[in-house]
C-alpha cells in the first residue's frame, strides 16, 4: 500500500503540472516578461505566506500540524527583503492582492484557524514546492534579471538553514506518513491539497491576464 506522502504526491500530480505549465509561469521563466511581472508575483506570494506563517506558532502544540511548524522554512522575512529590493523601501504602501490571491490567502488562514489537518495540506504544497521547483525559478530569475546569486530579489528561494534539502524533504515525507489521522481525515487532506493547487493556479491565471504578452 502506498504511503501517505506518496498518495499526496500522485493525487496532486496533475494539478502540479498544470500550475508549472501555466502561461504566466512559462512566459516568466522563458524570460518573455519584465522584472515588473516577477515583482508582482512576489507580492502575491507575500499574502499567501503571511497567512501561512502569522498563525503558525499557535499551531505548534497541535498534534497534527505541530510537527510541521519549522522556523527554518519560514519565508516572510526573505520575501520582505526581496520586495524592498524589487519595489523600494516603501513597498508596503503599494502592496495589493489580486482577488484570486485574496481567496487563496483566506483559505490558508481559515485552515490555520479552524482545521490544522487542512493547514498541513497547504504547508506541504507550498514549502516542498519551494524547496524543489522553486530552485528552478531562482536560477532563471538570476539569469534573466541579473539578481546576485542567492541575493536580494531571490532570497525567498534560498533556505539558508537547510543545508541538505534532499534529507530535509525525506524527513518531511516521514512526518506526513506519521500524521496522526485516520483514513477519512487523510482523504480530506488530499482533497485540500488539490484545492491548494487550484487556488495557486487561479493566481497564475490572474497574473497572466495582468501581464499578457503583446501579440
Amino acid at each position: 500500500m502506498d504511503s501517505f506522502s506518496a498518495l499526496l504526491r500522485t493525487a496532486s500530480h496533475e494539478q502540479h503540472v498544470e500550475a508549472e505549465t501555466s502561461t504566466f509561469m512559462s512566459d516568466l521563466l522563458g524570460g518573455r516578461l519584465g522584472v515588473d511581472a516577477y515583482a508582482r508575483y512576489t507580492e502575491q506570494l507575500w499574502f499567501v505566506y503571511e497567512a501561512l506563517e502569522s498563525g503558525a506558532q499557535r499551531l505548534a502544540p497541535d498534534p497534527v500540524a505541530g510537527p510541521f511548524i519549522r522556523p527554518e522554512l519560514f519565508r516572510l522575512a526573505s520575501l520582505e527583503r526581496d520586495l524592498a529590493h524589487l519595489r523600494g523601501p516603501g513597498w508596503r504602501a503599494g502592496l495589493t492582492a489580486l482577488p484570486a490571491t485574496r481567496a487563496y490567502a483566506e483559505r490558508v488562514a481559515e485552515c490555520a484557524r479552524d482545521w490544522p489537518a487542512g493547514y498541513v495540506a497547504h504547508h506541504y504544497t507550498r514549502y516542498l514546492g519551494d524547496l524543489s521547483g522553486g530552485q528552478i525559478i531562482r536560477d532563471k530569475a538570476e539569469r534573466t534579471w541579473g539578481f546576485e546569486r542567492k541575493g536580494d530579489g531571490v532570497r525567498f528561494y534560498v533556505f539558508e538553514e537547510i543545508t541538505n534539502p534532499a534529507a530535509f524533504k525525506r524527513g518531511y515525507r516521514e512526518l506526513l506518513d506519521a500524521v496522526p489521522a485516520d483514513d477519512l481525515v487523510r482523504q480530506r487532506i488530499v482533497t485540500e491539497c488539490k484545492r491548494a493547487f487550484a487556488l495557486n493556479t487561479a493566481v497564475f491565471r490572474a497574473l497572466g491576464e495582468e501581464f499578457p504578452l503583446s501579440a
